[in-house]
């Protein structure tokens, strides 16, 4: 697809003398664009975008048009729709009012790009920055942090079905890479072990033989890693992911006593920051936050709280689920506008003038806000 610059930085005159009379005192989409104009150009997108092919639609006004469905909550179909019939949406795009819009398949068109050349942060920085140019973010103000949890598109697993899962995974790829190798080291009983799914699988109900069935899985999963590496095996098998994955999460789970393998005990396994969770999303880990446990990830979502003004979100970062949300710098660092009070977890923090630092002068944290930099009649966030 070409892209062709369009310019959207004048509204048709025609679209501006209807919207004012329909919405006399404006709305919600139209009070956007007056405040903070375009926000994009179709410049911003042109690495997206080669060089010959048919035209494209403005990826601008696609960026525009993700901001609004997700503001509304919009599904694809409904937001080209919106494209075709209202009036403050083809304001805010700088659409003529006969504009017929755009199929709604080229949204998700649009988001893959984004995704492949992970540009989406794009997006976000444009926005930030033109309300930044339109004074809605300053340096020197309050913000606040709080993270919320992110689920991993994967079951969860006890520790028996993890390490078979694993195992399973690990002689899947191998089998793929190598599989005449893999048939002369393979035990026949192997097959029944790690054909199927542990979901599929129906393990011991008592625990004693729940543990002699890990057991077993670990001496099994040994016996491949030897393999493996012993001079033998195909060059680059090691280095396959599932492999490779399988020697971390053995070294986590197993070690060997008096020359056999036996699980951990739940005290000697990883911290959470670092305990794998499952084969099919490697980043995966496993958080906690008040009484929410979950497996995937954590994102830091740092926003404005000054009175009278909106509150604009100014930092977005994603990070394992048990990362603590104080490790996170405070928003506004990266783009000049550090704030001079930050909220995180219910303490208040004063900041640097410069964004610099944080001062944790313990006297000048009390004469703010109270002994240990909290303020008592602030709701925990």
């Amino acid at each position: 697809m070409l892209l062709r610059g369009v310019e959207l930085t004048e509204i048709p005159e025609e679209t501006v003398r209807l919207a004012r009379a329909v919405f006399p005192k404006g709305c919600p989409v139209m009070r956007v664009r007056d405040a903070l104009g375009p926000v994009f150009a179709d410049a911003d997108f042109e690495e997206l975008f080669p060089v010959r092919g048919r035209p494209a639609v403005s990826p601008a006004r696609l960026a525009l048009v993700s901001v609004l469905q997700f503001t509304e909550g919009l599904t694809d179909r409904q937001a080209a729709h919106a494209v075709r019939s209202r009036l403050d949406w083809k304001y805010a795009l700088s659409l003529e009012l006969a504009d017929t819009g755009f199929d709604f398949s080229v949204l998700s068109e649009f988001r893959a790009r984004l995704a492949e050349s992970d540009e989406g942060r794009a997006v976000f920085d444009a926005v930030l920055t033109a309300a930044g140019e339109a004074g809605l973010v300053t340096a020197g103000k309050r913000q606040r942090t709080d993270a919320t949890h992110v689920l991993a598109v994967t079951r969860d697993l006890s520790r028996l079905e993890f390490v078979v899962e694993t195992l399973r995974a690990g002689l899947n790829q191998i089998a793929e890479a190598a599989g005449d190798w893999l048939m002369t080291v393979a035990a026949p009983e192997w097959f029944d072990r790690y054909s199927a799914r542990p979901e599929d699988s129906r393990f011991p109900s008592r625990w004693a033989a729940r543990v002699e069935h890990g057991d077993q899985c670990g001496a099994d999963g040994m016996v491949l890693l030897q393999a493996a590496w012993s001079a033998s095996a195909p060059p680059g098998l090691r280095h396959l992911p599932a492999v490779e994955f399988l020697r971390q999460t053995w070294v986590q789970q197993f070690h060997q006593v008096d020359g056999a393998v036996r699980r951990r005990e739940p005290k000697n396994t990883p911290p959470g920051l670092i305990r794998l969770r499952t084969p099919h999303e490697l980043e995966t880990k496993t958080g906690a936050k008040r009484d929410l446990g979950w497996s995937g990830y954590k994102v830091h979502l740092s926003e404005t709280c000054e009175p009278g003004v909106p509150h604009l979100i100014t930092h977005i970062h994603t990070t394992p689920a048990p990362v603590n949300d104080d490790a996170v710098r405070p928003a506004g660092w990266e783009l000049q506008c550090p704030p001079v009070v930050h909220s995180l977890g219910g303490r208040w923090w004063l900041a640097l003038p410069d964004g610099t630092g944080q001062l944790t002068d313990p006297t000048l944290l009390a004469a703010a806000f109270g002994p240990g930099g909290y303020r008592p009649e602030e709701t925990q966030v």
